[in-house]
């Protein structure tokens, strides 16, 4: 008999519904259902623009952050170029790739599960047109500091685009997150990408942006599907962005809950390392394939990459206790080893 799942806890999404305030301005929009929405998303674009306190020309707005990254390759790849980024990572930029006809050059992870930027540039070669980082990572949760990111930039070779993907920006809290509306403005291959999907709830929306400068906007605007963003999700995103502070303390309480996750994991025995996304991730050797299974049978959706790791998406404080109930019948690698 399939077991029912009680908690979805596999795609990183958040575990609160729009606030009120955003439902009622999609209710409003969805009255208008039968109107066009613009043909190119220019007033949402404006008022992006202005919340990042950027000129409009250095806005890209698309059906996601995927949608703009798709663009993005659109605009820069030709069939057979290359694109690097690190493996394991978003499983979209694999896809993606193939759909331009470009070659994946997949670079390991390194063994601590961050993303290892010197064989990333010993990657690149004239053939390489994109190189993918996600800052926060995806899956593992890792973060590239400002240092370092600052002088990855500096060594990739202007005819490759750097994608920085910031999905999971919102939820980081170290002091050294990189200040990349600076960097856009120093490095003209620099795209970074973010959504309105994770922090701010409206995955089911499709929203996302992209920044960077005002030649690179121009040649991916070039791929923007005419009529892409609709009505409903134009509403929804202005409104948001009206409600800053209430979505902020919503973070909060997820970054809180990220915090009590982990440290309970680590006070079962699991061996983990921060996370500065919406999620946490235990990696083998520790028995991540009988985590997943306990995690089933207990009803919690998670994603499960066999052999290699589990990432948990925060839920709300009910989800999360589930997922401790569960991971607490399973012996950990540390347990073991302290036992033996």
């Amino acid at each position: 008999m399939d077991i029912p799942v009680l908690h979805r806890l596999a795609l990183n999404e958040s575990p609160y519904p729009p606030l009120p305030s955003v439902r009622e301005a999609m209710q409003r929009a969805v009255a208008q259902a039968h109107r066009y929405p613009q043909f190119h998303p220019d007033d949402l674009t404006e008022r992006i623009a202005d919340w990042c306190r950027v000129a409009p020309d250095r806005v890209m707005v698309g059906s996601g952050s995927i949608g703009v990254a798709l663009q993005l390759l659109q605009a820069v790849v030709e069939p057979g170029d290359t694109v690097a980024y690190a493996w394991r990572t978003f499983d979209a930029y694999p896809l993606l790739v193939a759909m331009v006809g470009a070659r994946p050059i997949p670079v390991p992870l390194s063994p601590d599960g961050r993303q290892d930027l010197d064989a990333l540039l010993a990657a690149l070669d004239h053939s390489t047109r994109v190189v993918v980082l996600c800052n926060p990572h995806n899956p593992t949760g890792s973060l590239v500091t400002s240092d370092d990111l600052s002088a990855f930039l500096h060594h990739v070779p202007r005819h490759v685009t750097v994608l920085l993907d910031e999905a999971y920006v919102e939820f980081a809290r170290d002091a050294d997150l990189p200040d990349t509306p600076t960097l856009v403005a120093e490095y003209p291959n620099l795209l970074v990408l973010r959504t309105f999907s994770k922090a701010y709830g409206l995955a089911a929306l499709r929203v996302g942006y992209g920044l960077g400068a005002p030649d690179l906007m121009a040649r991916i605007r070039r791929h923007q599907l005419p009529f892409g963003i609709n009505t409903v999700a134009t509403e929804a995103v202005k409104a948001s962005l009206q409600a800053g502070s209430e979505l902020r303390r919503r973070v909060d309480t997820i970054v809180a809950e990220r915090e009590r996750l982990q440290l309970h994991l680590v006070d079962l025995g699991w061996h983990i390392r921060p996370s500065h996304t919406n999620s946490v991730w235990l990696s083998a050797p520790e028995p991540v394939d009988a985590g997943a299974t306990a995690l089933t049978a207990a009803g919690v959706e998670v994603r499960h990459y066999p052999g290699e790791g589990l990432r948990l998406t925060v839920g709300n404080r009910e989800a999360n206790d589930a997922v401790l109930a569960a991971m607490a019948g399973v012996e950990s690698c540390s347990l073991l080893s302290e036992q033996g």
